[in-house]
């Protein structure tokens, strides 16, 4: 296998463990990255690929939260199985609007909106809104709620239809319902898990889909691209989700809206007068 396209696969497993978990769009820079870290693989495989090795980060959380996530742990008891249950309930209920649209419109939405153009505008537009929110709750006497037990499934379905937001790139799976979370009265950790966890379903889900498309006949060289990217991007997202977590303990999201608005701009000098 060429030497050169293993280290490209694992520069984007990199930026897919680092960028999924932090709110500042995965697949934005992914797209972004295409430009400069070029797979030389067909732009099917490409697309695919884009998504799929998001199945090594959502790992990633399935380690971490292996027990809490696990309604048949022994050492649990039937209070703790029952609420573990009910958890997963809440996050299936809330993966049905993004669900839905995702499907009966993934084409129209690969046409139109994966585009840098869309990328850079998404990137700011919600890095002002992060800026804006948080400013918002430093003036709020609001207490947030801190206990995931108490998410109600009217939050847990709010919080599922701002990720509709998140089907155009540039937005970020994760900060469109850390955000939608903190705006229906989450605190930033609370927001956060369940981000992590709603993203389980929906990254099998979009990965199932996007193989099914491509097929299953993968040469040689394809399939270790995939697992090379799934591996690094395991084990990146490993140290991101432990960062951001110890993080919002301290901090708010200002520093990410920041970013993702310098992100932002860069994009639009870089296409508008570079390339």
């Amino acid at each position: 296998m060429d030497i050169i396209l293993l280290l490209k696969t694992v520069l984007l497993g990199i930026v897919e463990g680092i960028t999924e978990w932090l709110p500042i769009s995965s697949t934005g820079h992914l797209i972004l990255a295409d430009e400069f870290i070029k797979l030389n693989m067909t732009a099917d495989f490409k697309e695919m690929f884009d998504v799929v090795i998001q199945l090594g980060a959502i790992m990633a959380v399935v380690v971490l939260y292996f027990h809490k996530l696990n309604p048949f742990s022994p050492k649990k008891n039937h209070d703790e199985k029952m609420d573990t249950i009910i958890l997963w309930t809440k996050v299936i209920l809330a993966v049905f609007p993004a669900a839905i649209i995702g499907i009966l419109f993934d084409d129209w939405l690969n046409d139109h909106f994966y585009n840098p153009p869309v990328v850079a505008a998404m990137l700011i537009i919600y890095g002002v809104l992060f800026i804006i929110i948080e400013n918002r709750n430093k003036r709020s006497r609001r207490r947030p709620m801190n206990d995931l037990s108490r998410l109600s499934y009217g939050m847990a379905l709010g919080i599922g239809v701002f990720q509709i937001l998140a089907l155009i790139p540039g937005t970020s799976r994760s900060g469109a319902t850390i955000l939608g979370g903190i705006l229906l009265g989450c605190s930033r950790t609370v927001a956060a898990e369940f981000s992590f966890f709603l993203g389980i379903p929906v990254m099998f889900g979009a990965s199932l889909l996007k193989i099914v498309k491509f097929g299953l006949a993968f040469t040689s060289t394809q399939l270790i691209v995939l697992i090379v990217g799934m591996v690094v991007s395991f084990l990146v997202s490993i140290g991101a989700i432990k960062f951001l977590l110890g993080y919002i303990k301290k901090n708010d999201f200002k520093a990410f809206g920041v970013y993702r608005i310098i992100l932002g701009l860069l994009v639009i000098v870089y296409f508008a007068f570079i390339k």
